[in-house]
């Protein structure tokens, strides 16, 4: 009987150790913030595309990536429109905010002024977003904004986010935030690819060769549906790398 009993408890506590070694991960949201380099976009603007579409499809399904970014939008404007608060109002434990900012915030160009932000306001709404997002027990991450395609006629690409990029990586510095920095490792993808094919990762079209853009387009900026995704795997990239609990939730390739 004694056997009988202590094979039973045996067995119990076997179950009991395989449930917890495979019990399933929390579900939990990834919200990114920022601007038309990060955003989803409609099919008529198709083949742009922000690095943000297919970063969501990277997860297992205890991921939902709730894409917020919206073109033309500096911190300010991301606050002043009211785009923040229901962000952070729906925060729960686990969760995870990435904010990438910058091209809008510094543009100077007097069109543009309505969404011009200072560097020091920069710091200051980077800094509120991380704050409350901590309130909440969820985890900001910090991204430098993701180059532009700018060469000098030695073929030298150029940074064209300095003073922002450098803002995010003192913040990520004094309040211990995980921090991608894009800005640098697109640059250095952009320098890689050189001139010539650079341009492949971007919206750059000759008249004719797609019906959105019948008159063309050039565009050194926003990202075509491989340039989208060579930047989201960058980032998926340093998230393994940094170690984050997210890193744990990204779909893992099945040797064939």
């Amino acid at each position: 009987m004694k056997v009988v009993f202590r094979g039973a408890l045996l067995i119990g506590l076997l179950v009991l150790a395989s449930f917890s070694i495979n019990k399933p991960q929390n579900k939990i949201k990834v919200y990114l913030i920022g601007d038309s380099t990060v955003q989803h976009y409609e099919p008529t603007k198709y083949p742009v595309q922000g690095w943000g579409m297919p970063f969501a499809y990277f997860f297992d399904s205890t991921v939902v990536v709730q894409n917020r970014a919206k073109g033309g939008k500096s911190t300010r404007t991301f606050l002043s429109e009211g785009r923040w608060q229901p962000i952070a109002d729906s925060l729960r434990e686990g969760d995870y905010v990435f904010m990438q900012f910058g091209h809008n915030d510094e543009a100077k160009e007097p069109q543009y002024a309505a969404r011009y932000t200072p560097v020091p306001d920069y710091r200051k709404n980077l800094i509120k977003f991380i704050s409350e997002t901590r309130a909440k027990k969820a985890t900001p991450v910090l991204i430098t904004p993701v180059t532009r395609m700018v060469f000098d006629a030695s073929g030298k690409a150029q940074e064209t986010h300095v003073e922002y990029s450098q803002a995010v990586r003192e913040i990520a510095r004094e309040l211990k935030v995980p921090m991608i920095d894009l800005d640098r490792k697109s640059l250095e993808l952009v320098q890689k690819m050189g001139p010539d094919h650079a341009k492949d990762l971007f919206n750059q079209l000759e008249p004719g060769e797609h019906p959105n853009y019948p008159e063309g387009i050039k565009d050194n900026t926003h990202f075509n549906e491989f340039g989208a995704r060579k930047m989201a795997q960058l980032v998926l990239a340093e998230i393994k790398r940094q170690n984050l609990e997210l890193a744990n939730r990204i779909i893992k390739q099945t040797p064939k």
